[in-house]
């Protein structure tokens, strides 16, 4: 590894036990070390549900450690519970058990002020990732990296496996007018990477303005692979966010997300976002026979008829809510050879192409769609007639040229 990537990586409880088989996340390995890098400090911990050890959260533990005084915490998106709805803004408040300030990084600010750091002696990041480039917690990491410079105090991050494991990179690289806080890096929709990894690529690219003089500490996993699935790593699923219950959503999630750049439904609304999709006009049998005879690899499609209906906790409302829509269910059949991404511009083309001549110019939203994809020629060459194998060609040398930019930040085999 080059000099200058090894100067940013702390590996805290090196020397500690290992359970043969097993995975140890970032958060679990700082506690097995007695929290050691963190005695005498006033820390921040920009956390949600995902940020526990074992059934305990990492809140309540260093809330009982005598050596650490937690001094703040910090909410991402969907809160620091998990439970607001996707793009609602979360409020400030008090943690109700420990009665510590709670300052939201979605709302009004989106990164942590002076005001909120004023006192404190380090920031620590422990939430799990899902390893697609527009969802939001890894522009919350940046950000909160910026601001972590800014006032002079090491950032820590707690590693957590990539669920998708950490070969699959797939996807447009974003292009310079396309960021966005959907999409605030150069990098592909799935890079591939553990938000460790990509921290580290952040400041050594120098992704974000500022990020020189930052003292990055990353805790590093123990057990974890980059061929790793999440069901490999032996871990619980705790949902990240409301529309995320489980891994095979997960799996789905970076190339069916694209449905939310059109007039139709991600699934929303529904306990199976994500995994079925569809359209008022659509015909799922149609939609699916279609799919299934480009023979995917590891996916095959089943037509299903559904409506949003507003869930508390999940979706409050919903895109097409209370719509009768026709469309079609993933079923996952082969995790390790599905291809998120590719498959999500097939079903994106299938959907486009079976619109009404009358509907297909207004199905595509070009504004966001380009976000997600971080870039306009996803909508471009879908509405000029291209097939699904020449939009993923065009993306097969930004790939190949990040996967090489990368590598000297990967810290996992």
């Amino acid at each position: 590894m080059p000099l200058r990537v090894f100067m940013l990586v702390l590996v805290v409880g090196c020397a500690a036990p290992q359970r043969p088989d097993s995975v140890k996340t970032g958060a679990e390995m700082l506690v097995e070390s007695g929290f050691r890098d963190l005695r005498g400090m006033r820390v921040g911990l920009i956390v949600n549900p995902t940020a526990r050890v074992d059934t305990t959260h990492l809140i309540d533990l260093v809330e009982s450690t005598p050596s650490v005084d937690l001094a703040a915490l910090f909410g991402p998106e969907h809160g620091l519970r998990g439970t607001a709805d996707a793009g609602e803004a979360v409020e400030d408040g008090r943690d109700k058990r420990t009665s510590v300030p709670v300052f939201s990084l979605y709302g009004d600010t989106r990164r942590p002020t002076p005001a909120m750091l004023a006192g404190l002696d380090a920031l620590v990041f422990d939430i799990q990732d899902i390893g697609a480039r527009f969802y939001t917690f890894i522009s919350t990491m940046g950000l909160a990296m910026e601001s972590a410079a800014e006032a002079g105090i090491p950032f820590f991050v707690l590693d957590r496996p990539n669920p998708l494991g950490g070969n699959s990179v797939e996807g447009f690289v974003r292009e310079p007018s396309q960021s966005s806080f959907v999409g605030l890096y150069p990098v592909p929709v799935m890079h591939g990477m553990t938000v460790g990894e990509l921290a580290m690529m952040i400041k050594g690219e120098r992704m974000l303005p500022g990020l020189d003089s930052l003292d990055l500490r990353v805790v590093q996993m123990s057990g974890w692979h980059r061929d790793m699935l999440w069901p490999a790593t032996g871990l619980p699923w705790i949902r990240p966010s409301p529309n995320i219950p489980d891994f095979e959503t997960s799996l789905i999630y970076p190339g069916a997300a694209f449905m939310e750049g059109t007039a139709g439904s991600e699934g929303r609304g529904t306990r199976f976002p994500f995994r079925q999709i569809g359209a008022s006009w659509a015909s799922g049998k149609a939609l699916a026979d279609t799919l299934n005879a480009q023979h995917l690899p590891g996916v095959r499609f089943e037509p299903i008829s559904f409506t949003p209906r507003a869930l508390p906790g999940m979706a409050t409302h919903p895109k097409l809510k209370d719509v009768p829509l026709d469309g079609i269910r993933y079923i996952v059949t082969d995790a390790a050879v599905f291809r998120p991404v590719d498959t999500g511009v097939y079903v994106l083309h299938a959907f486009y192409h079976q619109a009404p001549d009358s509907l297909r110019g207004s199905f595509l939203k070009k504004r966001w769609l380009s976000l997600m994809s971080g870039t306009p020629r996803l909508y471009d060459m879908v509405t000029s007639g291209a097939t699904p194998d020449a939009i993923i060609a065009a993306w097969t040398d930004e790939v190949f040229a990040f996967e090489t930019r990368r590598r000297p930040y990967l810290l996992y085999e």
